[in-house]
């Protein structure tokens, strides 16, 4: 199929875009790398009046330090994600789980800001934020609003994003140089969206006690979660294969999965359990090893 006829729009600064936006409100869809919402179009799923392009808005395409996060812009491609040491050095969960995103293909033109808008409770970068409490960063004619994950991933593929706003930026909060981190993610096939993915971070004492730990999963509830619960279990204990099955064991009770064409509930619960002890052990692996990858 081809898409419904539409009015093309390409601002060429995020003033013009949301003004475009508070114009034209529940008509108009903003399109960036388009790997979601082109397909949608094609298939009629979505009929904008009024498609606004992002391609040559200025200054939403970036990736800094600023004070204890790592900012990147709306407009930032995976493959930027991908290839960037800052990325690698100061915030490796997601230098890893970037990865996992679809094929170079889709890397190559897929964006940041389209990732997170999109809010699929199975891709990599919902559950990262989530599992770092990263921050989402929005914005409207009347300025910018600051969000966090949980208030931001309402339900399957539903934001708190008004008709009138766009995101501008995501902010991921820099990861200590001493701890571990890392991205497990079991799919069909490569490239397919997480049956069940994993995010961890851990800091450990030197008696391999855990001081902290940020645990979300994805692919099993309908938005991406944070395991609180299995977080406050961890946390003074002692790194050991009795503990990884009390983590695995509580995750199992804590999602909600649904049966689909890709698996079943049970399956995917099991999945979890199993899923969130690989991530801790090679979270926790690396953390002893000297923090990163």
């Amino acid at each position: 199929m081809k898409p419904a006829k539409f009015n093309y729009l390409r601002p060429s600064s995020i003033e013009e875009a949301v003004q475009y936006l508070s114009e034209y409100g529940e008509d108009a869809k903003i399109i960036s790398g388009g790997q979601s919402l082109i397909p949608l179009l094609n298939m009629r799923l979505s009929t904008p009046k009024y498609l606004i392009d992002l391609g040559r808005a200025e200054g939403l395409g970036y990736i800094r330090e600023d004070g204890e996060f790592l900012v990147i812009g709306a407009l930032t491609k995976h493959c930027e994600i991908e290839k960037s040491e800052l990325v690698k050095e100061k915030c490796p969960l997601l230098s890893e789980a970037i990865r996992w995103v679809g094929h170079a293909q889709i890397r190559n033109r897929g964006t940041v800001g389209g990732s997170i808008a999109h809010g699929d409770p199975s891709a990599e970068l919902p559950c990262v934020i989530t599992a770092l409490r990263g921050e989402i960063v929005i914005a409207d004619a009347n300025g910018e609003e600051v969000f966090c994950p949980e208030e931001f991933f309402l339900t399957y593929m539903l934001t708190s994003l008004q008709p009138d706003q766009l995101v501008k930026e995501v902010r991921f909060p820099i990861t200590k140089p001493s701890s571990g981190s890392a991205f497990v993610e079991v799919a069909r096939r490569h490239g397919d969206f997480g049956l069940v993915e994993v995010a961890a971070v851990v800091d450990l004492d030197a008696d391999s006690r855990f001081l902290s730990v940020n645990l979300a999963i994805g692919g099993v509830n309908s938005v991406p979660t944070p395991l609180e619960d299995v977080e406050k279990l961890l946390i003074g204990k002692e790194a050991s294969e009795e503990i990884y099955e009390e983590a695995g064991n509580l995750t199992m009770e804590i999602v909600e999965p649904e049966s689909d064409l890709h698996g079943t509930a049970e399956y995917r619960r099991e999945l979890s359990g199993t899923i969130v002890i690989r991530a801790l052990k090679q979270a926790t692996e690396r953390a002893q090893g000297g923090g990163g990858l």
